[in-house]
């Protein structure tokens, strides 16, 4: 007999920011098993206490040397056997990798590398992808069961933003991006939403802050959830919560029959 466990994943755009304004209050009505957040912005130190009065048996943070900068957090529910935080992948020490194995799988809570900035910044982010899927495809031979989740920072399909033809030449829908993601599919992962909800229209996950685009839905479907396909059948929902507030992102997550 299996438990059903939930994991939420949102790019907060800054912890303490969605902190003050109290956005976070919506998880002690959801109660999700584990929690995953990116771009939080802080050291563990700095993480506010009073996010919600749900209480999570663990917390994982990886912080950025650089101060008020990425990072990630993972608040669960679950005890890992084991927790990393990838340095050999994230050479930048962005503090952008949660590895956590759970002995049902290995959770991998990650803030990709945005690749807007320059030429080198883009050159790094592809740089992480191949490391990462590489480092991924090491564990799937060893016979782990792996769910990524987080903001990958590009949209994989025209179907998943507003605007793909304006985008075209944009870092986040650029060719090589778009295929590292058909590459991560090709090497046995799914991409959860599109598994469960088919080519379901305007179903974005971030939006910029300009020109009103979140009131018109003018966005982007950025972070997701993948899963090696040994998990499909125990895949039961995969969902984008677009009515939560309080970042430029919105959160996303996952139902498995674990």
């Amino acid at each position: 007999m299996s438990d059903t466990i939930e994991i939420i994943s949102w790019n907060v755009n800054g912890i303490r920011a969605v902190g003050n304004k109290e956005a976070l209050r919506w998880i002690d009505q959801r109660q999700p098993d584990i929690l995953c957040l990116q771009e939080i912005k802080a050291l563990a130190e700095q993480i506010p206490t009073n996010l919600f009065e749900t209480e999570f048996t663990t917390l994982n943070v990886n912080s950025a040397d650089k101060k008020g900068y990425s990072g990630t957090a993972t608040f669960s529910q679950l005890t890992p056997q084991q927790t990393h935080n990838r340095h050999d992948i994230d050479l930048a020490r962005e503090g952008r990798i949660i590895e956590q194995d759970f002995g049902d799988f290995v959770l991998f809570n990650v803030y990709f590398p945005n690749g807007q900035k320059d030429e080198t910044r883009l050159a790094l982010k592809m740089k992480f992808y191949e490391d990462f899927l590489n480092y991924c495809d090491e564990l799937r031979d060893e016979g782990k069961s792996i769910v990524i989740c987080g903001d990958v920072n590009t949209a994989h399909q025209e179907i998943d933003l507003k605007n793909p033809k304006a985008n075209a030449k944009t870092s986040g829908f650029l060719p090589i991006e778009r295929e590292w993601i058909d590459k991560l599919l090709e090497h046995g992962y799914i991409d959860t939403f599109r598994y469960v909800h088919g080519d379901k229209e305007d179903e974005y996950s971030w939006w910029s802050y300009r020109s009103g685009a979140r009131a018109k839905n003018v966005g982007w479907r950025i972070d997701y959830f993948f899963i090696s396909d040994d998990l499909a059948e125990l895949l039961e929902d995969a969902f984008i919560l677009q009515d939560v507030t309080g970042s430029d992102h919105c959160p996303v997550g996952i139902r498995l029959a674990i």
